[in-house]
């Protein structure tokens, strides 16, 4: 049975907007003279929490991990608390992942966002029944790119991992399908855009009506 594990954030969704409004608001709570930018800031953005923390602190001159880690909660509660307002499935992706069902591809989600809330935008979104399998950051004790939580996902699904790819849109993902020794198929329509190429995956993908193709060229 072929398998396609796909990352969340950057990958099924747009979720930049909401990620920096709860760095935004971190921001403004601890009194620092520094906003991100959605739409220059959307790459870090899709690197995680503490990543726009860092980058808005080192604007400020204000970089300190214990400061990364003190804020990283407030972090997570506001977005939680607001996690779909501006968030917006990519065009074409749920068609695409119901295109995959029909052809009796299993299909689930590894994502570096904590499962909680991951299963929170997923049901919001009104897609979560389309996943067979969902493992976040905090579902193991590692998280991508180590390979473990692929590897739990395609197991979650009763896949086989010889007959199974990533779809993702980051140098995280593409070093996760290495490390798991499947092919990796990389979205171009994410904040780094064509510059994904230069990571070489197994596949390239600008929208996702050619995500079939794909799939069924490297698993046949």
């Amino acid at each position: 049975m072929r398998t396609v594990i796909f990352d969340l954030d950057g990958t099924l969704a747009d979720t930049s907007g909401d990620l920096i409004a709860a760095a935004n608001f971190c921001f403004e709570a601890m009194g620092a003279a520094v906003r991100l930018d959605p739409a220059a800031d959307a790459a870090t953005a899709f690197r995680g929490g503490r990543a726009m923390l860092r980058l808005g602190l080192e604007r400020a001159g204000a970089l300190d991990e214990a400061t990364v880690e003190r804020w990283f909660p407030d972090l997570l509660s506001a977005y939680g608390a607001s996690i779909d307002r501006h968030t917006r499935l990519y065009p074409g992706a749920v068609a695409a992942v119901e295109a995959l069902r029909a052809e009796d591809v299993r299909v689930g989600i590894c994502t570096n966002k904590p499962e909680g809330l991951a299963e929170d935008l997923l049901r919001r979104l009104g897609v979560r029944d389309l996943f067979g399998a969902l493992v976040g950051a905090d579902t193991l004790p590692v998280r991508k790119p180590d390979p473990a939580p692929y590897r739990e996902a395609v197991a979650r699904l009763g896949g086989a991992v010889a007959r199974s790819c990533l779809v993702g849109d980051t140098e995280t993902d593409r070093k996760t399908a290495a490390a798991a020794g499947v092919p990796c198929i990389l979205v171009t329509f994410g904040p780094d855009g064509e510059a994904v190429r230069a990571l070489q995956p197994e596949g390239l993908i600008g929208h996702f009506g050619t995500l079939g193709s794909e799939v069924r060229r490297l698993l046949g």
